[in-house]
């Protein structure tokens, strides 16, 4: 297409756009306009029960005979309208011309509120429903509604568990086709998009614009109960449900549930066995890739080399190639982390923040994780359990600490006086002998302590907190081994 066809393009669908302007035909049913009174009439069969034209491959039912014809291609892999610029193929018309925008960069329809402008007329009427906070469809099975009705049938999914969409190449199944063209990315490496702040390449445009925000620190995505904001609006989705209590995925097999789909992912491995992360230097293997690289930094631990330089958009550059280097640091201690969400969660030991609390005797916390682990103490719950002595624990974390114990592996070594560790936790301790550092002070008295635990602890002193209590005859004690301690006087009145 040269410049004169582009342009001509333009000026015919911007007078497409006008003419569409002046007159809307709304439908009283969802409240969605269209242009002309015969798309209405086609739009209101949606809503009606009938659907006269079922597809004889998945059995899915349609209200016209051309409506069918083109969800047939879904089957067949038919394309056959193709652009003339760039060459790629797709199943309708109306799919191509809204494609050849992304060329000419035509963005004829503008939302009359905050003046957005958009390619297509229907991501303008999805766009408008965030500022009416419109959400006509909604599920049958849990209430729960939505703006999009492709929203909706993805949603379902959660109920049913169906994966449609397969891929020819590994199998894998999804409950989104966007899903299955982003995961076949895998096996091509198609690349196309980069970032010209750092060089990192990216599969889908979405995926660069989301990393971008790394670089402009910019968090459009606001939680409405909390304030807290985010970069991506699938995180937002995933906390929201910090404030519900919504967990959507559950586990077929015991019966968990889940906020979010990658967490029965990861706990359905738990019932598999499955391990298929390997490292590549000592062989050890995980269950999950996010383990692996954590894993990885003991292996690279002190090697890193950054060849002077300090920005850090080189340095995010860099991380693949030097997995231990710490590249988050805390504006008020210089401690440094490996990623931004473990940053974001130690300022809150400086700033005082705890905003997870517990239902049952109402504690604050300033991680989910402690939250989840302090409830225990009132539910007893010790699901995990070493497979050797039997021993049980409230979390996986003091559970693999404990395994230790039988493997007598300790991969942790302290490079000042050479001592070694099972976890990384106790050489973090284990190194403040030699440093002395003391960054937690009771704001109450002043007295300053080496660890945060000691810190609490000494709290109580102030606060007179006696949260461990004997189940025999009542007594409170402020730690844990003063009520075991305790417990031995009853032993020896009743042997």
């Amino acid at each position: 297409m040269n410049k004169k066809a582009k342009l001509e393009y333009i000026d015919s669908s911007t007078q497409t756009q006008e003419n569409a302007k002046e007159k809307s035909y709304p439908c009283d049913i969802c409240r969605r306009s269209l242009t002309t009174r015969k798309n209405l009439i086609q739009h209101k069969l949606n809503h009606s029960v009938s659907k006269l034209y079922p597809c004889e491959v998945c059995g899915k039912k349609f209200t016209t005979n051309r409506s069918l014809s083109l969800h047939k291609h879904i089957h067949t892999g038919e394309k056959p309208h193709c652009c003339d610029i760039c060459g790629k193929a797709f199943s309708q018309n109306s799919n191509l011309s809204s494609h050849r925008r992304i060329h000419t960069g035509e963005k004829p329809y503008h939302c009359d509120v905050c003046g957005k402008s958009f390619s297509v007329n229907g991501s303008l009427s999805y766009h408008k429903r965030t500022h009416t906070g419109e959400k006509p469809y909604h599920c049958d099975i849990c209430g729960k509604t939505f703006s999009l009705n492709g929203s909706l049938s993805y949603h379902k999914r959660t109920h049913t568990g169906e994966y449609p969409y397969r891929c020819d190449i590994c199998g894998k199944s999804f409950s989104r086709s966007g899903g299955l063209s982003y995961h076949k990315l895998v096996h091509t490496g198609e690349k196309p998009y980069h970032c010209d702040i750092c060089g990192q390449m990216f599969s889908h445009s979405g995926s660069l614009s989301s990393h971008k925000r790394i670089h402009t620190g910019e968090k459009p995505y606001h939680c409405d109960i909390c304030g807290r904001t985010f970069s991506q609006g699938g995180s937002l989705i995933s906390h929201r449900r910090i404030h519900t209590g919504e967990n959507p995925y559950y586990c077929d097999i015991c019966g968990k549930t889940f906020s979010q789909s990658g967490g029965l992912s990861y706990h359905k491995l738990v019932h598999t066995g499955k391990k298929p992360y390997c490292c590549d230097i000592c062989g050890k293997s995980f269950s999950q890739n996010c383990n692996l690289s954590s894993h990885k930094r003991i292996h690279s631990r002190g090697k890193a080399c950054y060849d002077g330089r300090t920005s850090r958009e080189l340095l995010l550059k860099e991380k693949i190639m030097h997995p231990g280097d710490k590249l988050y640091c805390c504006d008020i201690c210089d401690k440094t982390f490996s990623n931004n969400s473990n940053l974001r969660r130690h300022k809150r030991t400086h700033t005082g923040e705890k905003p997870y609390d517990c239902e049952f005797c109402g504690k604050e916390f300033s991680s989910n994780f402690n939250l989840k682990k302090h409830k225990t103490i009132h539910t007893g719950d010790r699901p995990y359990r070493c497979e050797v002595c039997g021993k049980s624990y409230s979390c996986n974390v003091h559970l693999k600490r404990h395994e230790m114990v039988h493997s007598e592996e300790r991969p942790y070594y302290c490079d000042i006086c050479g001592k070694t560790f099972a976890s990384s936790s106790d050489i973090t301790r284990h190194k403040i002998v030699h440093t002395k550092e003391k960054l937690f002070q009771c704001e109450i008295c002043g007295k300053t302590f080496s660890y945060n635990g000691d810190l609490k602890q000494h709290k109580m002193v102030h606060t007179g907190e006696r949260p461990y209590r004997c189940d025999i005859c009542g007594k409170a004690f402020s730690r844990r081994y003063g009520v075991t301690r305790h417990k031995m006087v009853h032993i020896r009145e009743n042997p």
